[in-house]
């Protein structure tokens, strides 16, 4: 029950994938240009990644089940709030909203779904990333059809009576979620420890370089291609989908093998994918589009699940919200220096060259950044032992 509510609550947060679908409409309808649209996912996604860490240490405190029905309940006001915004900034400040409800969510998920499940805590951590990629997979596909038929408010209202379920389960029906677990008081020195920190900058790495299709691949589809909403929708979600199918196989690598080459060996095949779509032009075979976009969602879901394992294990069981914390920390603020970094070049190449050799540098930054993870990963150092000391 606890571990298919935080799964759902991560499912409906990571819905959020729908909004990049609606990024092309959203411009259109604020006379904005594309790259001023990367607000839209800064203003979320920074903020989600300080309350997540935030969200899951105060886990620890009061109980998990708690933070996660606030998070719902703070999520479905930013659903709507975005969804009435009448300009960009607004749209902004409601994403913001929305964030502080999605980091708790996402910083209490974690350690809900391992309780009781430290021997195999792979496994449960594949379950979640499964539901999160699930989400981000079919959200591109809901959204096309929903964008087209009713705008791109549409993509914000339609979470809200999701929220606002899960909710109601979770204050009904999750009791022993509730309890707060005993243990030390998290301190400064349990974050800063180097194989805590470089965990999580191969998380950072990682989902910086995955954030160029995010950003860049609907514009790439839309505008390039000369796809509708629908069709971009059903060719994006493969790389969610890569991520969904990934998953678990990663989490079960991870419990077998250790973390450390099964995260290796996803971010190579990430940064693959990503070189790959750097050659896209408008003439590229939509087969090998779809193959890019989908061999970099797997390597991502091979790599995150160990990684996160990995960084769970470091901490005691008392410190387990503080740790999913501190990854989806570590990858969002990820998230958001690729988002601001690669938009950045590709507003530059832009200019002088054109939209192909943009989106292509982009992707070569965004591959490059992933294959230096991957030699960190490979040649980082082993396994924590249980009590989750270095």
């Amino acid at each position: 029950m606890t571990r298919w509510l935080a799964a759902g609550g991560a499912f409906v947060v990571s819905l959020d994938s729908m909004v990049n679908i609606a990024f092309p409409a959203m411009a259109a309808a604020f006379g904005v240009p594309a790259d001023r649209v990367r607000w839209v996912i800064v203003g979320y996604v920074l903020t989600y990644a300080l309350t997540a860490f935030a969200g899951g240490a105060l886990g620890d405190r009061v109980g998990h089940g708690r933070v996660l029905a606030a998070g719902l309940a703070v999520s479905a006001a930013g659903y709507l709030a975005c969804g009435l915004a009448p300009a960009l900034g607004w749209l902004v400040a409601g994403r913001v909203v929305q964030g502080f409800g999605g980091g708790l969510v996402y910083g209490t998920a974690p350690a809900l779904v391992t309780l009781g499940a430290a021997a195999a805590r792979g496994r449960a951590l594949g379950f979640l990333t499964a539901a999160i990629g699930l989400a981000f997979s079919v959200g591109p596909v809901v959204a096309g059809l929903l964008v087209e038929r009713f705008g791109w408010a549409a993509v914000f209202h339609a979470r809200v009576p999701l929220a606002l379920l899960l909710l109601a389960w979770a204050v009904t029906a999750m009791p022993d979620a509730h309890r707060r677990l005993t243990g030390p008081r998290l301190a400064v020195r349990d974050v800063v420890r180097p194989p805590v920190l470089g965990l999580g900058a191969l998380a950072f790495a990682g989902n910086a370089g995955i954030f160029a299709i995010w950003l860049l691949a609907p514009f790439y589809l839309v505008d390039r291609r000369g796809l509708d909403a629908v069709a971009s929708g059903a060719v994006f979600m493969l790389t969610p989908l890569g991520t969904t199918v990934a998953a678990p196989l990663g989490g079960r690598l991870a419990d077998r093998l250790g973390p450390r080459s099964p995260a290796a060996a996803g971010l190579v095949l990430e940064a693959a994918g990503l070189a790959v779509l750097s050659r896209a032009g408008g003439d590229t075979p939509v087969a090998a589009v779809a193959m890019a976009l989908f061999l970099a969602g797997a390597g991502l879901g091979v790599f995150q699940v160990p990684n996160m394992a990995a960084v769970m294990g470091r901490f005691v069981a008392g410190q387990q919200g503080a740790a999913g914390g501190f990854a989806f920390l570590a990858r969002t603020l990820g998230t958001v220096a690729g988002v601001a970094v690669l938009a950045e070049v590709f507003a530059w190449r832009r200019t002088a060259a054109g939209f192909d050799a943009a989106f292509g540098a982009a992707l070569v930054t965004a591959a490059a950044i992933v294959a230096a993870a991957a030699v960190g990963a490979a040649l980082g150092p082993r396994e924590a032992r249980e009590d989750g000391t270095a």
